[in-house]
C-alpha cells in the first residue's frame, strides 16, 4: 500500500519548527532524579517535608478534643467537628483540584497549598468561638487538597521510574509520621500551656516550618506540561469510576475502616480521663504512640500480598480489626493498649491492600478510582467521626464499641465477597481481581491519604516508614 504524501516521512518538511523545538526542549531536559543524587534527595525529603506538614495539621486537634469540649462547652460530638470539617473539606477539594493542577505549575501550587495551611492553622489559635475555629479548618483542608491532588503527579513526571517507589514511600512515610507527631506534639504543648490555643498555634508554626523547608528544597517542576484544567475529563473519568462493582465494595471498606479508626482515636481520651482509668490528658495522649504500629502491618501487608494475594490479606486484616475492638472493652490499660495496638495495626494493613487494589483495578478499566476511593475514605473520617461522637454521648465506651464493631463488619462482608469478584470484561488477570500480584508489576500508588507505604504499590526497595 503506497503512503500519501501527508503520511511518508520522506515528504514531510523536515524544516517544519515545531518538531526540530520539540526535540531540542527535550534534549534540554536534565535526566530525571535517580536514587542517591542530590536532585533526588532534594525532592523526596521535600515531599517528605509537605507529607508531615500535612497530617500534622490535619489530625493535631485529636490530641485537644477533651480540652475543647471542656473549655468551650462541647459535647464530644460537637467537639470532633474540629476533625470532621476538615477531613470532609479534603475529600470534597481533592477531586476537583486533581483537574487544576493540570492547569497550575505543581511546585507553585503544593508550595501555596502548605502556605495556606499554615497560616490557617497559625489562624485557628486566635479564633474567637468555636464556629470561627471551624471556618478555619474547613479552609485549612481545602487548602491541603491541593497538596494531595498534585504531590504524587509531581514525583511521577520529575522522578526516574526506577526510583519512583522510594520516592513515593518517603512522601507517605511523611503522612504517617505527620499524624502521629501532629498528635503528640499538640499533646504536649498542652500539658505545658494548659491551652489548647497554643497548641493548635504550635503545630501551625512547625507546618509553615516545613512549608519554608518545601519552598526552599523542592526542584523545580521542569517536566510538567500545563494542559490546561479538564473537569470533564475528569468527571467522565469519575463517573466510569462508580458502576463497577468490585470499586464500589472497595470504597465501602475504605469508607467504614476509616470512620471506626478515626471514631476510637476520637473519643478513647474521653474515655480513658475518666473512671476507672482517671488519667491525666497529656498521659491519654500518648497512646497516640500505638499509631506508629500500622507502619510495621502495612509493610508486613505489603509482603504478604506479594507472597499470597490481595483477597487472603484483606479478609484477616480486617478480622484483626475486630479483635482490637474486642480487647479494649477490658476496663484495664493492659487490655486497652495492646487492644489499641492490634487495632491500628488490622486498620492500616486493611487501607493498605484496599487502597492498593482500588489502583490496579482502575488501571485496568481505566477510571479515577484513586480519587473516588480518597473521597470516600475522608468522608468516612467525617461523617463517620462525628457520629461515632453521638453514640459515645449516648452509651458511652460498649455502644461506641457496637457501633464501630458493626462498620468494621460491613467491610468484612465486602471483603469476603470480593472472593467472587472477577477481572473486568471477563478475564482473571491477578491485579484487578485480588489475585497474587505479578513479582514483575510495580504499581504508582494513588495519593495516599493518612498512613504508612500502600501496601504492593512500590517496588521491594521502598523504604518504610520506622
Amino acid at each position: 500500500m503506497t503512503s500519501s504524501p501527508a503520511e511518508d516521512p520522506s515528504t514531510a518538511d523536515s524544516s517544519a519548527p515545531g518538531p526540530r523545538l520539540a526535540a531540542a526542549a527535550a534534549l534540554a531536559l536534565p535526566p530525571p532524579h535517580r536514587a542517591g543524587t542530590p536532585a533526588f534527595r532534594r525532592a523526596s525529603g521535600a515531599l517528605f517535608a509537605a507529607g508531615l506538614g500535612t497530617f500534622m495539621t490535619l489530625y493535631c486537634v485529636q490530641a485537644l478534643l477533651p480540652s475543647l469540649a471542656h473549655d468551650l462547652d462541647l459535647s464530644p460530638a460537637g467537639a470532633s467537628l474540629s476533625v470532621s470539617v476538615a477531613t470532609l473539606a479534603m475529600a470534597i477539594g481533592v477531586i476537583p483540584l486533581t483537574a487544576l493542577s493540570d492547569a497550575w505549575n505543581r511546585t507553585t501550587m503544593m508550595s501555596l497549598a502548605l502556605g495556606a495551611a499554615a497560616v490557617f492553622g497559625i489562624a485557628s489559635a486566635f479564633a474567637p468561638n468555636f464556629p470561627a475555629l471551624l471556618v478555619l479548618r474547613l479552609l485549612q483542608g481545602l487548602a491541603l487538597a491541593g497538596l494531595q491532588a498534585t504531590a504524587m503527579s509531581y514525583l511521577s513526571e520529575e522522578v526516574h521510574p526506577g526510583s519512583l517507589g522510594g520516592a513515593m514511600g518517603l512522601y507517605v512515610a511523611g503522612n504517617g509520621i505527620g499524624g502521629m507527631l501532629g498528635r503528640l506534639a499538640a499533646d504536649g504543648v498542652l500539658q505545658l500551656t494548659h491551652s489548647w490555643r497554643w497548641s493548635i498555634g504550635a503545630v501551625g508554626v512547625i507546618a509553615a516550618v516545613c512549608a519554608l523547608v518545601f519552598r526552599l528544597t523542592i526542584p523545580p517542576s521542569v517536566r510538567f506540561v500545563p494542559k490546561g484544567a479538564a473537569p470533564r475529563a475528569l468527571a467522565r473519568g469519575v463517573v466510569r469510576a462508580l458502576p463497577d462493582s468490585g470499586l464500589l465494595r472497595l470504597y465501602l471498606i475504605g469508607f467504614v475502616a476509616m470512620a471506626a479508626f478515626v471514631t476510637v482515636y476520637n473519643y478513647l481520651g474521653f474515655r480513658l480521663i475518666a473512671p476507672p482509668f482517671s488519667l491525666s490528658e497529656g498521659t491519654a495522649g500518648l497512646l497516640f504512640i500505638t499509631y506508629v504500629s500500622g507502619s510495621f502491618s502495612s509493610a508486613l501487608a505489603g509482603r504478604l500480598v506479594d507472597r499470597l494475594s490481595r483477597r487472603l490479606v484483606l479478609v484477616p486484616a480486617l478480622l484483626v480489626t475486630l479483635g482490637g475492638l474486642a480487647l479494649m472493652l477490658i476496663p484495664s490499660l493492659g487490655g486497652v493498649i495492646p487492644g489499641l495496638v492490634v487495632f491500628t495495626m488490622g486498620f492500616f494493613a486493611a487501607h493498605a491492600v484496599a487502597s492498593g487494589w482500588v489502583g490496579a483495578r482502575s488501571k485496568v478499566i481505566g477510571v479515577q478510582g484513586a480519587a473516588v476511593y480518597l473521597f470516600f475514605y475522608y468522608v468516612g473520617s467525617a461523617l463517620g467521626g462525628s457520629a461515632g461522637g453521638t453514640v459515645y454521648g449516648h452509651g458511652h465506651w460498649s455502644a461506641l464499641t457496637l457501633y464501630t464493631g458493626v462498620l468494621v463488619l460491613v467491610g468484612l462482608l465486602s471483603a469476603l465477597s470480593l472472593g467472587r469478584l472477577r477481572n473486568p470484561g471477563g478475564g482473571t488477570g491477578a491485579a484487578a481481581s485480588g489475585g497474587k500480584r505479578p513479582a514483575t508489576t510495580v504499581e504508582v500508588p494513588p495519593a495516599a491519604g493518612e498512613g504508612p507505604v500502600v501496601a504492593g504499590e512500590a517496588p521491594a526497595a521502598t523504604p518504610r516508614t520506622p
